[in-house]
C-alpha cells in the first residue's frame, strides 16, 4: 500500500491562498484619494490594480512548473519573500510609479499561495473531494476580500494609505513562518524540470484539450465580472454617488457574503450532484447577475443597493462555480497539476486585468460601462460551459 498522502492544514491553505486577494483589494476603496495624494490622474493610480493583475498572472505562469519539479513547500517560502519586500517597499513608496512597481512585486510574491494551494489540494485529495475542500477553502478565504477594503478604507481615513501596505507585512510574516513550520510538502513525484522550452510544451499541451480550454474559459470570463466591477465600482459609489472610501468598503461585504454562500454550497453540494451540474447551475446564476448589472442602471437611476445588488448575485454563481471548474481544469492531467493551476490562475488575472482597463476607461460614473463588461464576462462563461458540455464534461 502507498503511504497516505499529506494533507495540508485547511487553515493554512486559506491564509496562503487568501493573501493575494486580501492584498489586492487593500487599496481599492482609497484610489480615489490616492490619485489625489500622489498628483495623478485616477488612470495612473488604477495601475496598481491592473499591474498587480499582471503580476499575478505572470507568476502562477512559472509557479506551476516550477513546483512540479521543486515541490510547492520552496516556491512558497520563495514567493512569501518577494511578497514581504514588495509590501515594504510599497508602504515607503516616494511616488506613484515607484508604489505600482511595489504592487507588482507584491503580487508576484503573493500570487504563490494562490496557485500553489490548489496545486496542493489536488496533490492530496481525488476530483471530487478536491472540488469540495476547494470550496470550503473559498468559502473562509472570502473573509480576506471581505475585510481588507474595510481594514483598508479605515487606516486610510484615520492613518493614510501607507498604512495599509504595512498591514499586509502584519499579515505576511506570521505566514511566512507558519509555512515553513508547519506546512508539509505534498508534491509525491517530483517532474523534470522543462526549461522554457518544456514549460511552453506543457501549456501547449493543455490548451490543446478542448475541456480544459472549455474550464479556463468558465473562469476566466466569470473572474473578469468582479474585476470590472472593482474598477469601475469606486468611481461609481464615489465620484458618482457621493458616498465615502468605508461606505464602499462596508458595501463590497455584501460581495463577499454572496461568495461565501456560493462556494459553502458547492462544497456541501458537489459530491452529491457532481461538477458538471455545479457548473451549469452556477454559470446560470452568474448570468442572471450579468443581465441585472446592465438592466439596473439603465432602467432606473442608480443607488448603492442596486448597484451591488447584481454583483451579489453574480459572487453567489461565482462561488458556485469557481470550485468545480478549478478542480476539474487541474484534474484533466493530474501529473501536471501545478502547471495547471499556473496557467488557469494567469488566464484568470489576464481577463481580470483586461476587464480592469475596459471598465476604467468606460465608466462614467453612472454604472452602466461597469454592468456592460460584466454581462459580457456573463456571455464568456456561457461559452466556456458550452465547450465543455461538447466534449463531455
Amino acid at each position: 500500500m502507498p503511504p497516505p498522502r499529506p494533507k495540508p492544514s485547511i487553515l493554512l491553505l486559506v491564509a496562503m491562498t487568501g493573501l493575494g486577494p486580501f492584498t489586492m483589494q487593500m487599496l481599492i476603496p482609497s484610489l480615489p484619494a490616492l490619485a489625489i495624494a500622489l498628483a495623478v490622474p485616477y488612470a495612473t493610480i488604477q495601475l496598481t490594480l491592473t499591474l498587480f493583475l499582471v503580476g499575478v498572472a505572470v507568476g502562477q505562469l512559472f509557479y506551476g512548473p516550477l513546483s512540479d519539479r521543486f515541490g510547492r513547500k520552496p516556491l512558497l517560502i520563495g514567493g512569501l519573500v518577494i511578497y514581504l519586500a514588495g509590501s515594504l517597499a510599497a508602504a515607503l513608496a516616494p511616488s506613484a510609479g515607484f508604489l505600482i512597481a511595489a504592487r507588482i512585486a507584491q503580487a508576484l510574491g503573493g500570487c504563490a499561495g494562490l496557485v500553489l494551494g490548489r496545486a496542493m489540494i489536488r496533490d492530496s485529495y481525488p476530483r471530487e473531494q478536491a472540488a469540495a475542500v476547494l470550496g470550503y477553502v473559498s468559502t473562509a478565504m472570502a473573509v480576506a476580500p471581505m475585510l481588507s477594503p474595510l481594514i483598508g478604507a479605515l487606516l486610510q481615513e484615520h492613518v493614510g494609505w501607507r498604512a495599509s501596505m504595512l498591514s499586509c507585512l502584519v499579515f505576511g510574516l506570521p505566514l511566512l513562518l507558519a509555512v515553513r513550520a508547519r506546512l508539509p510538502e505534498t508534491l509525491a513525484q517530483p517532474a523534470p524540470l522543462p526549461g522554457l522550452g518544456g514549460m511552453i510544451g506543457a501549456y501547449r499541451t493543455l490548451l490543446r484539450i478542448p475541456l480544459f480550454r472549455g474550464y479556463c474559459v468558465i473562469t476566466a470570463c466569470a473572474t473578469s465580472m468582479f474585476f470590472a466591477f472593482a474598477a469601475g465600482g469606486p468611481m461609481v459609489v464615489v465620484q458618482g454617488l457621493g458616498h465615502s472610501a468605508t461606505t464602499y468598503a462596508v458595501a463590497m461585504m455584501a460581495i463577499s457574503v454572496g461568495w461565501s454562500s456560493g462556494t459553502f454550497t458547492a462544497a456541501r453540494l458537489v459530491q452529491r450532484l457532481g461538477t458538471a451540474r455545479m457548473l451549469r447551475i452556477g454559470t446560470v446564476v452568474t448570468t442572471a447577475g450579468g443581465l441585472l448589472a446592465l438592466a439596473m442602471p439603465a432602467l432606473a437611476a442608480p443607488t448603492l443597493l442596486l448597484f451591488f445588488l447584481p454583483m451579489a448575485v453574480v459572487a453567489l454563481g461565482n462561488g458556485m462555480t469557481q470550485p468545480s471548474a478549478i478542480a476539474a481544469a487541474i484534474s484533466v492531467r493530474p501529473q501536471l497539476a501545478g502547471t495547471a493551476s499556473g496557467l488557469l490562475g494567469s488566464l484568470q488575472m489576464g481577463a481580470g486585468a483586461l476587464a480592469t482597463v475596459l471598465a476604467g476607461v468606460t465608466e462614467s460614473g453612472a454604472g452602466l460601462a461597469t454592468g456592460a463588461w460584466m454581462l459580457a464576462g456573463a456571455l464568456g462563461a456561457q461559452a466556456g460551459l458550452m465547450l465543455v458540455r461538447r466534449h463531455g464534461g
